[in-house]
């Protein structure tokens, strides 16, 4: 089953590092990993995509718990929550193909971020199944180059995760 995970850490050289060590030490698999700053810039917050039973999730958790730089971990699949992904995907838009590429842009509700004589760049935001459809949806030759994100997940309400 797919977990999400979130790890509120320390914002220091090789924090990074060593969860991902944790993962590759146990032979346990990352799906995605997003890091980033958050508005306490001593802090930055990782969202780890990761397949797993429950026992396999609860051991992670708790490894992750005693890494010097985590301060708090949560499993964001074990509530309810908002999950998301930007995918940048330039595609060939030459002739008929340009209105073609639009009109799915405009379905899935993506963007057009960059034009030129033979491409567009659209920007789409949503879940992993939602980009993956937009994929499907259009010849795969005329994709040119593709860039996700991966999952980046908050909890929905009143769930906070905070030191």
């Amino acid at each position: 089953m797919k977990h999400i995970i979130a790890v509120l850490l320390e914002n220091e050289p090789g924090a990074l590092s060593r969860v991902v060590a944790l993962f590759s030490a146990r032979g346990y698999n990352i799906e995605s990993l997003t890091v980033a700053p958050t508005e306490d810039p001593s802090l930055s917050r990782m969202t780890i995509v990761t397949k797993g039973s429950e026992e396999t999730i609860e051991q992670i958790t708790k490894h992750l718990n005693r890494l010097v730089d985590v301060v708090k971990v949560v499993d964001l699949t074990e509530g309810n929550y908002s999950e998301r992904e930007l995918m940048l995907i330039k595609v060939r838009a030459v002739g008929k193909e340009r209105e073609e590429m639009k009109r799915l842009a405009d379905i899935f509700r993506g963007h057009i971020i960059d034009v030129t004589e033979k491409t567009y760049t659209i920007e789409l935001t949503g879940d992993a199944a939602k980009l993956d459809a937009f994929i499907e949806a259009i010849d795969r030759a005329a994709i040119l180059e593709t860039v996700r994100t991966g999952s980046s997940g908050i909890g929905r309400g009143e769930r906070i995760l905070r030191v």
